[in-house]
């Protein structure tokens, strides 16, 4: 299965190559990038969980819970908001993080990193 996957790959490259593209820079690092109406790049950025959280909605606790994930889940992030005040395990802030679903958010105080999980854009 691995020398198909570098086959393809290879194949692809040289198709690329051939047509006088390259791959982007984002593929090279493992992120995905969107583009949104407005014509601006948007790269996501991976987030992980420091602990259990509730994928919401919207960014607020009153919002409904789409789904939940273990610590240390991995998660694909576009941008970060200002939402609901939230103080929960000594942590106090109103930045929330849109997951690359484009439809469900999570409270920043749940990831590792910084308020935003390390997510750079501000939606």
């Amino acid at each position: 299965m691995r020398m198909r996957a570098k086959v393809v790959t290879t194949i692809a490259a040289g198709l690329l190559a051939a047509a006088g593209m390259s791959a982007p820079t984002a593929a090279a690092v493992g992120q995905d990038t969107r583009a949104p109406a407005s014509g601006q790049t948007v790269t996501n950025t991976w987030v992980y969980t420091w602990t259990s959280a509730n994928i919401r909605s919207c960014a607020s606790t009153q919002c409904s819970i789409n789904y939940t994930v273990p610590a240390n889940y991995e998660l694909s992030a576009i941008c970060w908001a200002h939402g609901q005040w939230v103080s929960q395990n000594g942590v106090s802030h109103d930045k929330w993080v849109l997951l690359g679903s484009g439809s469900s958010w999570i409270w920043g105080g749940l990831l590792k990193g910084n308020q935003t999980g390390n997510v750079p854009n501000q939606c």
